[in-house]
């Protein structure tokens, strides 16, 4: 609304008291409005928030794991046939993508002599392959040991926060999203990583930025996460093994269908066909 002293048709006598007042008079008969939802950041506490952050956990163990309990599964690993060898941990470390070896040298600087620090020279070697040479047959088996370690539990979760996490919430508060855009960033990039292919998170965004403007860039926030659902999607059915969308479809979209862009609980949700819970 124009101020009325810069209306034409305002007359130019009447006292700054009267406009003043004739203001204060329309304002407070006018409805109340509804935020809009251009952007929920200011209203949200970021995916950081402890408890968010227990919550965006729970979500991915749902999809990666078909379990809530995401601290059992420290001792996960096996080969799901992706191209990447193993796969292990909380956040889906892989032997062929680089941030296993970085894992277990981190926890090897924290605990020499540990379990795992035998296999660095394998895993150094069979960096950007599938292949399990010099890991076979007793890694996997090892693994599972140093994850009753809860010096390996925390190398874990700090290689899962440096890695993913913390650059995820810090790109989703730049871009003015809530917990739930927040939170779409992270899923994107414990899939697909952040480097320079066609698939990697950086490009999905760069896809999504194509077609709606965030809200930090003046956008809203609903078409915004939209469009970045999409471009997710069309990078997991570039590979079979992450041809499966429902942890887009039937989860995050289901969010934000609701509207829910704080990522509230009750929260009700499926994945590849198993329907998750959290009160």
């Amino acid at each position: 609304m124009r101020h009325p002293s810069s209306d034409p048709a305002h007359p130019s006598g009447t006292s700054r008291r009267t406009v003043l007042a004739l203001l204060g008079a329309s304002l407070a008969a006018a409805p109340l409005l509804r935020p809009s939802h251009a952007s929920a950041a200011a209203s949200c506490a970021g995916l950081d928030d402890p408890a968010k952050k227990e919550i965006a956990m729970r979500l991915v163990s749902s999809a990666e794991n078909s379990s809530l309990d995401w601290k059992a599964q420290y001792k996960y690993i096996e080969d799901i046939g992706d191209g990447r060898g193993y796969t292990a941990g909380i956040i889906g470390f892989c032997s062929g993508t680089g941030d296993m070896l970085d894992l277990v040298e981190l926890y090897t600087d924290r605990k020499p002599g540990n379990v795992l620090a035998k296999y660095l020279p394998a895993l150094r070697a069979v960096d950007g392959s599938d292949s399990h040479a010099g890991l076979d047959p007793n890694f996997p088996k090892d693994w599972r040991k140093a994850a009753q370690d809860t010096a390996f539990q925390q190398a874990q979760n700090d290689e899962r926060d440096r890695v993913y996490f913390d650059p995820a919430v810090r790109q989703g508060k730049s871009d003015g999203l809530g917990t739930l855009g927040q939170f779409a960033y992270y899923d994107a990039i414990v899939m697909h990583g952040d480097g320079d292919d066609s698939t990697s998170f950086r490009n999905i965004r760069k896809r999504a930025l194509n077609k709606a403007k965030p809200p930090a860039q003046g956008g809203d926030e609903v078409t915004y996460l939209n469009a970045f659902l999409d471009a997710r999607v069309w990078a997991m059915k570039q590979e079979e093994a992450h041809s499966d969308t429902s942890r887009v479809d039937t989860e995050q979209r289901v969010f934000l269908r609701n509207g829910n862009l704080c990522l509230n609980t009750p929260l009700n949700w499926k994945v590849y066909g198993d329907s998750f819970h959290i009160g």
